[in-house]
């Protein structure tokens, strides 16, 4: 069983204290990365959905982590590997299911979405070791379209997210300076690109050519598109 709410739990990695969050949505046709399509179809679209997030969790299981937990829209698929946990989205906009996963945690907790399969543990490694936060209230890592692809929170307070516009080209800067204003002391992970469009795709895939998403991007591709 890999689900909590059957009581599984993943092995915690001894001396790291914090909780690594990834949300989702299950890669079903028509309901994922629906801005690439076209050129892909939605079939394809989701093929390449569900490999980003296979990359994403080979990421995190390679990553120490107090509790590994998969925040999902949707039902878990044969793709789930071993050791995540899984917990179901709450509804309501992008912020408040963001912060309704922050809630579910006691403890310092990093947030990370699907878009981003070029993650690696050694991106992620700043906000993850044992003294993570010291000096530092919360990671923030900035997406290249305005976004932010991750969010640490050494006490995770569901309203410093309630209220942020997403999926816009400010969003990055409105949630960074909403942490600044709470006083807390803030540090930065690289920037990375989100997988949003079909010029997004071949540029993450280029610059991960060693993982599923990149496999799949070139198994897709090769064929003459109009």
């Amino acid at each position: 069983m890999r689900s909590s709410e059957a009581g599984a739990r993943p092995p915690a990695t001894p001396g790291t204290p914090t909780t690594l969050l990834v949300i989702a949505k299950s890669p079903v046709p028509g309901q994922v990365k629906t801005r690439l399509t076209p050129p892909f179809t939605p079939g394809e679209a989701a093929r390449l959905a569900e490999a980003a997030l296979v990359d994403t969790l080979r990421a995190v299981l390679a990553a120490p982590a107090r509790r590994r937990v998969l925040v999902l829209d949707g039902a878990p698929g044969a793709w789930l590997p071993d050791g995540i946990e899984v917990v179901a989205q709450c509804g309501g906009g992008l912020d408040e299911r963001l912060a309704a996963a922050f809630a579910g945690c006691a403890g310092p907790a990093v947030l990370i979405g699907m878009d981003t399969p070029q993650v690696t543990p050694s991106l992620l490694a700043p906000a993850l070791g044992a003294d993570a936060w010291r000096d530092c209230d919360a990671w923030f890592g900035p997406a290249d379209d305005g976004g932010f692809w991750a969010l640490g929170l050494a006490e995770p307070d569901p309203g410093l997210l309630r209220g942020v516009p997403m999926s816009t080209a400010h969003t990055g800067a409105v949630q960074r300076a909403r942490l600044t204003a709470a006083g807390l002391r803030v540090r930065d992970l690289a920037a990375l690109r989100d997988v949003d469009t079909a010029d997004d795709a071949a540029l993450v895939a280029a610059a991960a050519p060693d993982g599923r998403f990149a496999a799949e991007h070139a198994r897709l591709t090769r064929a003459v598109r109009p």
